[in-house]
């Protein structure tokens, strides 16, 4: 089982800095690229850049719940939101070796 995720390719966990403007101010997140890959995907999917997308994430947090306490938490656990939603979030363990094993 520990293949699947001892064996992924290393640039998916390699941690990577944006530097970017969420709403009118400049600031850098930093998220494994595995993460930027998946917020990529879902902002494309709502017609946006990424940045647009992470604005209008941080303005309807704000709204709802005040200041995230740590906002590159929120992208993380946005992107599991996103798999969940997908189906991807529960997957086979057998496939997902398979595809490691594949790629390796």
């Amino acid at each position: 089982m520990c293949e699947v995720f001892s064996r992924q390719d290393p640039r998916r966990y390699q941690p990577v800095t944006r530097k970017l403007r969420l709403n009118g101010q400049s600031t850098s997140i930093r998220l494994e690229q595995a993460f930027w890959d998946i917020l990529d995907d879902i902002a494309a999917g709502e017609g946006m850049a990424t940045p647009a997308f992470l604005s209008t994430l941080q303005t309807e947090v704000l709204q709802l719940r005040g200041e995230p306490v740590n906002f590159t938490s929120l992208l993380r656990c946005a992107c599991l939101v996103q798999l969940e939603r997908r189906g991807s979030g529960a997957g086979d363990f057998r496939q997902a070796a398979q595809r490691v094993a594949q790629a390796a």
